[in-house]
């Protein structure tokens, strides 16, 4: 049997580029179904999509997470391939984005731009270079995986992939979530190299560089919270003990000369650092065992899933 692909396109305002867009993956993914979703599209990017053959949807709630996480809900198809509506990523890549899917080998494939330089060269956005790097910095660190390129609209991904993947985002951090939970759920991952071209003229990012870095960055502390909460709060519990020494110390050395203790808030304070870093390590070691169990429940699911 053929499997199906969903061609999954969330847009914002793009009606400069989407019809574009659909035909050139209506050509290299004849097959393929094209999903719009509109997100409230104020210049006619919805019927620009329909009448260049796309299957759209309106989604009201705004952000780019919302969108996704609706397409993943209503959408049932053996291979999803989402790539943003700007006409930044070429149509031509897909085969190879979705060859690893089709054939069994890859359940998370990642269009990776920064590997040939054609990001760098064309991307004109102060910023967000940097931002991508900080960020893969980040995961490498928290999560031991080395990704070339996190925030990438260009992917694809399985349907036990996209059926036990669970949308905590509602903007622009999904890259980033998406890509965290695959390696925590210990997905095979493949990086496929692509190309990259800036947006066309009189067509704008709806990405805001520091509003949005700042989202990201709170994205990945809460799943480093959520996923692995023994370092998490080991860190916090080292903090809060490095203080509580720098305070304590030269208060225990003073009564040990003197026999007297004349900084009392100063020794409160050093008391209830001592006692947060027990609580930060004990929180640490209950939510570790709540997170393993969870893990087990949800192999259990996807292991469910995978043979539907």
């Amino acid at each position: 049997m053929t499997k199906s692909v969903a061609v999954l396109v969330p847009c914002y305002n793009e009606a400069l580029t989407i019809a574009k867009v659909v035909d050139d993956f209506h050509r290299v993914l004849p097959d393929a179904t094209v999903y719009v979703y509109d997100n409230n599209s104020s210049d006619g990017t919805a019927q620009i999509a329909a009448d260049h053959g796309a299957t759209v949807v309106h989604e009201p709630r705004q952000g780019k997470g919302n969108v996704v996480r609706q397409m993943l809900r209503d959408i049932d198809a053996d291979c999803y391939l989402m790539v943003d509506g700007d006409d930044t990523y070429p149509a031509e890549y897909a085969p190879q984005l979705v060859e690893p899917i089709l054939n069994g080998t890859a359940d998370h494939v990642v269009g990776d731009r920064l590997s040939n330089g054609t990001y760098g060269e064309e991307n004109k956005r102060a910023g967000h270079a940097f931002g991508n790097d900080l960020v893969r910095w980040l995961i490498q660190v928290l999560y031991g995986y080395s990704y070339n390129d996190v925030m990438t609209g260009y992917r694809a991904f399985s349907k036990p992939f996209a059926k036990t993947y669970p949308v905590l985002s509602e903007g622009f951090q999904i890259e980033t979530e998406l890509s965290i939970h695959a390696i925590d759920k210990r997905w095979r991952i493949a990086q496929v190299p692509i190309e990259y071209r800036d947006r066309p003229a009189g067509s704008e990012s709806k990405l805001d560089t520091i509003p949005d870095g700042i989202r990201v960055l709170r994205m990945i502390a809460s799943l480093a919270k959520d996923y692995k909460p023994m370092p998490f709060f080991n860190i916090l519990a080292l903090v809060s003990l490095v203080l509580c020494l720098i305070l304590g110390i030269p208060i225990i050395s003073e009564f040990r000369a003197t026999g007297l203790v004349e900084r009392f808030p100063t020794a409160i304070l050093a008391l209830g650092l001592g006692i947060l870093t027990v609580l930060f390590f004990v929180s640490g070691l209950i939510l570790d065992t709540v997170v393993k169990g969870n893990r087990r429940q949800w192999e259990i699911e996807a292991m469910r899933v995978w043979h539907q």
